[in-house]
C-alpha cells in the first residue's frame, strides 16, 4: 500500500480519510504538549507516535475499508492495532521500554498487569510475547523517522512514584489520542472545546461577587468572623505551593474563603497553576456547590460525578469515547469517589483527566471523611502529585485529621508529613465560633429507646436528630408526630434536594421544624437548629452534627445531645469511632470541639486501624522493582470508595425521574440522559438489589442499568422502601 489511514469517514472516499502518518504525529505532539507540565514531554511524545504502530499492518487497512468504526480496540472481530506499538519500545530500550508498551497496549483496553493473576490475558508479558504482530506491521512501509527513535533523556525523580507517572503518561496518551481522533471525525464538536476563561479573568468576577455579599451581610459577630477568616486565606495564598490544611470552625464559611484562597494562590505568577479542582465527598451536596460557583464563574465550571456510569468495557463506541470529561476547564467541582477513583483507575475514560490535574489547585473538602481502608494509597499519591507534579492541596474542614507522620514501636504511619495551616489561630477561632453546649448522659452505655426518644424530640418545636443508619431513620421518623421531615440515602438526589429546600425556608420563616436524618446532613448542609440530636458516633460527626445548631449564632448557646442509640452501630471503623469517642466524652471536663481533640481521637483511630490502613494491599500492587512490574488492573479492581460488591444502584420513578426512566427505555444511555438520571439514583445492598431483581420489581434496561419498576416502591416522605415491593395496585405494576 501507498497511503495508510487510522480512520475512516461514512461516505467518503478513502483519500478524504485520517492519514495514519498525521494522526500519529498530532497525537505525539498533543501528548508532548501535556506531558511537558511534568516534565516528560519527550516520554509522552514517542508514546503517541508509537501508539498506533499496528495501524500499519494489511489486516487493518482491509479492515478499515468494511467498516467505518474498526479503529476500536473492543469491538468483536477486531485487528488488534495496539500490541504492535507496545513490543516495538521493548526491543528497543529493553526494561525501559515497557513503560511505553503499558501506556501503548492499554491505549483502549486500559492499562494491564504485567504478569498473569485474576487479570487473565490482560497481562502485559502475554500481550508483549506476540512478536508476529510487530513484523507483520514494521514490513509495511513505516517512515524511519516514526520508528527510530532513542529513549527520551527526561528522568523521573523517584522511583517511588513510577506507578503514577505511568498512569499519568497514559493519561496523556489517550487524551491526546482522543482529541485528535476527534478533531477529525468531529471538528465542530473539538472547536467548542476552546475558548474558556482563564483564571485571570475569572478573579474579578469572584471579587465582585463576595464584595456584594459582604455588603449584604447582617452585622453580626459571625459575618465579621467569617470577613476575617476570607481575608487571612488572601493573605496566606502567596505562601509558597504546599499542602496546606484549613481548619474553619462549620459555618466559617469555608467554601468561599477555600476559593479565594486557590484562586489567589493559582494566580501567583511563581506559581502558575492552571486550574482549580474542588473535591466534596458526597453526591448529595455536590450540586449545590456547583451552583454557587456557576453563580461566579458561569460556564466556567464543570461538574463531574456520577451515580450511574456505563462501563466501556466490551461495548466502547468512537461516540461514547469521544464523550468522556477530560477537566480541561479551569473550575472543576467534583467528588471524592470521582477524583480519587481515577488516580487510580485503569480505564482509558477515567484516567483520560488525570494529566490536567498537574500544577493545579486541589481542594479537599470536608477531608476527614477520607476512607481509613484506602488512607495510606489516597496520602501517598497525594504527596506524589504534591512533590512532581506541582499540585497544592487544601484540606478544609473542622474536624482536621491527624495526616503529620505518627510512629511508636508498633505503629508507623506516614502520614503527609508537614502541612500548613491556613488560619493564623485555630484555637482562638474555635472559642469565637462556640455557639453550642454538648450534652452527654452519664452513661452511654445504657441504649434510650426509640419510643423514649420521639417523645423527648416531640417536645421541641424546632429539633434535628441525626442517626447512623437508614434504618434507625425510617424508625424513628415512623414514631415521630405529622410534620416530621426524613432524610437518608434512600431518598434520591432530586428527593433530598427538595426536603432541605423546604426545611431551609421554614426555618428561616422561624416555623416549627423538625427533621429525622442520617449523617448525610453533616457536611455541606447550611441548616441551622436551636436544638441537636446525635447518635453516638466518631467525635468528628458529632462536631459536624454541632455545625448545625446555632450556625448563625443568634442564640447565645445551641444546645446539643449525644445518645446511645437502642441499634448497634455498623462494626467495623464506625463502632470504633465511637468507642474511641465514648472514652473521650466520658471526661466532662474536656472541650471536646477544640482542634487538638481531633487530633487525639484520629490518632487513636488511625493506630487502631493499623495495616487496615491500606486493606487491600494496594501499595504492594503499584510498588517499584527493578523491572518495572505492576498490577495496574487489580489495583484498580481493589480502589472502589463505593464498594460496588455490597452496593448496587436503581433510577428511581421520583418526579422526573419516571419521564427519564421512559426515555432510557426508548433512547438508551446517551450520556447526556445518564447525566440527568444521575440526580433519581439510590443505592442498594446487593442482597435487596438481587432479591428485587428476581421479583421483576426492579428491570435491567441496559447492561448494567437497573430502573424501578413497582411505583408503590417509592415513598414521598421515606424514599425507597423495598419492603413495599409487593404491595401495589395494578397501575403501580409500571412508573
Amino acid at each position: 500500500m501507498t497511503e495508510y489511514y487510522a480512520h475512516s469517514l461514512e461516505d467518503k472516499p478513502p483519500d478524504e480519510w485520517h492519514r495514519l502518518e498525521e494522526h500519529l504525529k498530532g497525537t505525539a505532539e498533543l501528548a508532548r504538549s501535556f506531558a511537558d507540565e511534568f516534565g516528560s514531554g519527550g516520554w509522552g511524545y514517542l508514546a503517541g507516535l508509537w501508539h498506533d504502530l499496528g495501524k500499519y499492518s494489511e489486516a487493518f487497512q482491509k479492515m478499515l475499508l468494511a467498516s467505518v468504526d474498526a479503529h476500536i480496540e473492543t469491538k468483536s472481530g477486531r485487528v488488534d492495532h495496539s500490541t504492535a506499538g507496545a513490543i516495538h519500545p521493548v526491543e528497543k530500550f529493553n526494561i525501559p521500554g515497557r513503560i511505553f508498551s503499558y501506556l501503548i497496549a492499554g491505549h483502549h483496553a486500559g492499562l494491564a498487569d504485567w504478569q498473569t493473576s485474576e487479570a487473565g490475558n490482560r497481562s502485559l508479558i502475554h500481550r508483549l510475547q506476540n512478536d508476529d504482530l510487530l513484523k507483520k506491521a514494521l514490513s509495511s512501509n513505516i517512515p524511519q523517522e516514526i520508528t527510530e527513535q532513542s529513549l527520551p533523556r527526561q528522568k523521573f525523580m523517584t522511583s517511588e512514584g513510577h506507578a503514577l507517572w505511568i498512569r499519568m503518561l497514559y493519561s496523556c496518551l489517550v487524551d491526546a489520542d482522543f482529541l485528535d481522533t476527534e478533531a477529525f471525525l468531529d471538528p465542530d464538536k473539538s472547536k467548542t472545546r476552546k475558548g474558556y476563561p482563564s483564571l485571570n479573568e475569572l478573579q474579578p468576577l469572584f471579587e465582585t461577587y463576595m464584595e456584594m455579599k459582604q455588603a449584604g451581610a447582617a452585622d453580626t459577630d459571625v459575618n465579621k468572623q467569617r470577613a476575617d477568616i476570607l481575608r487571612q486565606c488572601i493573605a496566606k495564598s502567596s505562601h509558597e505551593p504546599a499542602i496546606f490544611t484549613l481548619t474553619v470552625p462549620t459555618g466559617g464559611g469555608k467554601t468561599l474563603s477555600s476559593m479565594a484562597f486557590a484562586l489567589n494562590h493559582a494566580l501567583q505568577p511563581k506559581h502558575g497553576k492552571r486550574r482549580i479542582i474542588y473535591v466534596i465527598p458526597y453526591t448529595s451536596i455536590i450540586e449545590q456547590t456547583a451552583d454557587q460557583f456557576r453563580d461566579i464563574f458561569k460556564d466556567a465550571v464543570v461538574e463531574h460525578h456520577s451515580n450511574v456510569d456505563v462501563s466501556d468495557e466490551g461495548n466502547e463506541t468512537t461516540k461514547s469515547r469521544l464523550a468522556c470529561e477530560n477537566w480541561d476547564a479551569p473550575v472543576i467541582v467534583t467528588t471524592s469517589v470521582q477524583f480519587f477513583e481515577s488516580l487510580f483507575a485503569n480505564r482509558s475514560s477515567r484516567c483520560r483527566k488525570l494529566h490536567n490535574i498537574a500544577n493545579s489547585v486541589v481542594v479537599l473538602d470536608e477531608v476527614q471523611l477520607l476512607p481509613p481502608e484506602f488512607l495510606n494509597p489516597i496520602l501517598h499519591t497525594m504527596k506524589e502529585l504534591h512533590k512532581n507534579y506541582g499540585v497544592t492541596f487544601v484540606l478544609s474542614t473542622a474536624t482536621q485529621p491527624a495526616f503529620g507522620e505518627h510512629k511508636s514501636f508498633d505503629f508507623n504511619f506516614e502520614g503527609l508529613g508537614s502541612t500548613v495551616e491556613i488560619m493564623e489561630n485555630p484555637v482562638a477561632l474555635h472559642k469565637a465560633f462556640k455557639r453550642v453546649e454538648i450534652q452527654v448522659p452519664d452513661n452511654l452505655q445504657t441504649s434510650q429507646s426509640w419510643e423514649d426518644l420521639a417523645k423527648e424530640l416531640a417536645q421541641h418545636s424546632s429539633v434535628l436528630c441525626i442517626v447512623n443508619r437508614r434504618d434507625d431513620c425510617r424508625t424513628l421518623y415512623e414514631l415521630m408526630p405529622e410534620g416530621t421531615f426524613h432524610l437518608s440515602a434512600l431518598m434520591c438526589g432530586a428527593h433530598r434536594s427538595k426536603v432541605i429546600s423546604q426545611i431551609k425556608l421554614r426555618l428561616k420563616d422561624n416555623l416549627p421544624t423538625r427533621v429525622i436524618s442520617t449523617q448525610l446532613v453533616e457536611a455541606g448542609v447550611d441548616l441551622d437548629f436551636p436544638v441537636v440530636y446525635r447518635a453516638l458516633a466518631g467525635l468528628d460527626s458529632i462536631a459536624q452534627a454541632a455545625g448545625r445548631c446555632n450556625r448563625e449564632g443568634l442564640l447565645d448557646k445551641g444546645n446539643v445531645v449525644v445518645f446511645a442509640p437502642p441499634s448497634k452501630i455498623p462494626v467495623g471503623y464506625l463502632r470504633q469511632a465511637a468507642n474511641t469517642s465514648m472514652m473521650m466524652l466520658s471526661d466532662k471536663t474536656n472541650d471536646l470541639l477544640l482542634p487538638a481533640m481531633f487530633e487525639k481521637f484520629f490518632k487513636s483511630l488511625y493506630w487502631l486501624q493499623g495495616e487496615n490502613l491500606d486493606k487491600y494491599g494496594i501499595l504492594k500492587d503499584l510498588a517499584p522493582d527493578g523491572e518495572l512490574r505492576f498490577s495496574f488492573y487489580t489495583a484498580a479492581q481493589k480502589f472502589k470508595l463505593i464498594d460496588d460488591k455490597q452496593y448496587a444502584p436503581v433510577i428511581v420513578c421520583y418526579e422526573e425521574g419516571e419521564q427519564l426512566i421512559g426515555m432510557l427505555k426508548k433512547l438508551g444511555p446517551e450520556r447526556w440522559l445518564m447525566r440527568k438520571l444521575q440526580r433519581y439514583v439510590v443505592n442498594l445492598p446487593r442482597y435487596v438489589h438481587m432479591k428485587l431483581r428476581n421479583e421483576g420489581a426492579i428491570m435491567e434496561v441496559h447492561p448494567g442499568i437497573f430502573v424501578q419498576e413497582y411505583g408503590a416502591m417509592y415513598h414521598d416522605d421515606l424514599g425507597f422502601c423495598a419492603d413495599k415491593s409487593m404491595i401495589y395496585e395494578p397501575d403501580d405494576l409500571m412508573c
